[in-house]
This record gives C-alpha cells, structure tokens and sequence, in this order.
C-alpha cells in the first residue's frame, strides 16, 4: 500500500473546518467530490465504500491548491446500472450526514456539482431518491 504523503482525511478536514469556520473551504471542498464522483460514475466505477474516510486530501506544494484522492477501492466494482452508482451516492449520503451531523446542505451542493459534472446524472439521481425511499421505508419497519 502507498502511502499519500502530507495528506488528511476528508472527514478530519471537514471537523477541523467546521470548528474554525471555514464554510468557503467546505463548500470547495464538496463541489470538487461532486465532480470527481461524477466522472468516476460517468466511467461505470463504482467505489463501494464511499465515506469521508475513504478521501485523502493534499496541499500541492506548488500552487497551494489542495488535491482530492479516493482510496480503499477494495469493494469496488464496474457497473454501469443506474441502480449501483444511486447506492453508492446513498452509501455516501449516509456515511456524511452519521459522521458530520448538521452538514445537509453541504451534502446538497456535492450533489449540485455531481449533476453539473455527470453527463447522466438526472437518471443517477431519480435513483438515489428512489434508494432513499426505500431506505426510509425499511428504518420505519425495522
């Protein structure tokens, strides 16, 4: 396994920021996972595992951009079923939202920036809601 070298995790980033106010950094920070996600989507992978612990980001040294990284493609797979990448936007939902609480329209403008990105994004996201109510409807029978 690589080590990425002067990197953090997404989730440790986005704890750090919220403590000291950094609501310009998060909401660059979720636009640039919405697009990567939609270009991932848009090649048929699908990550799996899709959580805040699951991205690394790194300051470039040259310009002082950061750089997003995913990582931990151990369950991923290629699928180009509309289905598979609405789950994984589900799984990522999820994780966000248990692990960051209060951070929904965060979640909403990743979710901006993937349909702005994502060539196929509007069947993508029927989907998701679609998943959303079914796991709505799942948590109130228990």
């Amino acid at each position: 396994m690589e080590e990425i070298v002067g990197s953090s995790t997404v989730r440790d980033h986005i704890a750090a920021s919220r403590q000291s106010d950094l609501s310009k950094e998060l909401g660059w920070l979720a636009e640039r996972v919405g697009r990567v996600l939609a270009k991932m989507h848009d090649e048929d992978v699908i990550h799996g595992d899709l959580t805040t612990s699951n991205m690394l980001l790194r300051r470039n040294m040259e310009d002082g951009e950061s750089e997003l990284f995913l990582i931990d493609f151990g369950l991923s797979y290629i699928s180009a079923l509309t289905e598979d990448k609405g789950v994984d936007l589900y799984v990522l939902e999820k994780a966000f939202l248990s692990t960051h609480p209060n951070t929904e329209a965060l979640f909403e403008r990743l979710l901006k920036s993937y349909v702005a990105a994502s060539k196929k994004s509007s069947e993508v996201i029927k989907k998701l809601d679609e998943v959303r109510l079914r796991g709505r409807k799942r948590s109130m029978l228990g």
